[in-house]
């Protein structure tokens, strides 16, 4: 147990309660927004005086050869699964998407029990999306979208799902681009 590496260790915060089930080879965390839990393949030492959760490379349970073979890369997943869920569980995660082009804009939608999203983005036709239940969509000024949650996994495929609609084209950049995102422009021809 003391041979474990420091990037196999987690420091837990002090506003995220941890309850480990060694039977049921589950982790549940409880913070202030929500409670997530994971199904674990590896063994884990958790030090409650210390707040620190210690991920081994030793199975739960005797599995097949190639699942002993891969005990690393299960060590690794795991650490970061568990990293995920620290921060789910206490803080909310959001995108930003920038609506870039003439006439191209987004709105929210109230429809009885569903929210959706409209979008005017160069076609002929408006375009509805519709949101999942466990997101929240804000629109600022008709070419901004903030997608917020506590699901990072969620936000993230939302997003891609969201840019897909119109992907940017690389002559003059318009579409929907993640706001961190730097599109490379390709010049055009010239005569």
């Amino acid at each position: 147990m003391n041979n474990i590496q420091s990037k196999y260790i987690i420091t837990i915060p002090n506003n995220i309660k941890v309850f480990y089930s060694k039977d049921k080879k589950i982790i549940v965390f409880k913070g202030p927004l929500e409670k997530r839990s994971l199904k674990l393949k590896v063994n884990v030492f958790i030090s409650k005086a210390k707040q620190i959760i210690k991920v081994s490379s030793i199975l739960t349970d005797s599995s097949s050869n190639s699942e002993r073979k891969r005990a690393k890369a299960i060590q690794g997943t795991t650490t970061a699964l568990i990293k995920q869920l620290l921060i789910e569980t206490s803080t909310v995660l959001y995108k930003k998407l920038k609506i870039v082009g003439v006439g191209y804009r987004t709105f929210d939608v109230e429809n009885f029990e569903n929210k959706l999203l409209l979008f005017k983005l160069g076609y002929s036709h408006s375009l509805y999306f519709k949101t999942p239940k466990n997101l929240n969509t804000f629109c600022l000024k008709f070419t901004k979208l903030f997608i917020y949650g506590t699901s990072y996994s969620y936000i993230t495929q939302t997003a891609a799902l969201i840019r897909s609609k119109k992907t940017p084209e690389p002559y003059k950049g318009k579409g929907i681009i993640y706001e961190t995102e730097n599109i490379i422009l390709k010049e055009g021809k010239k005569n």
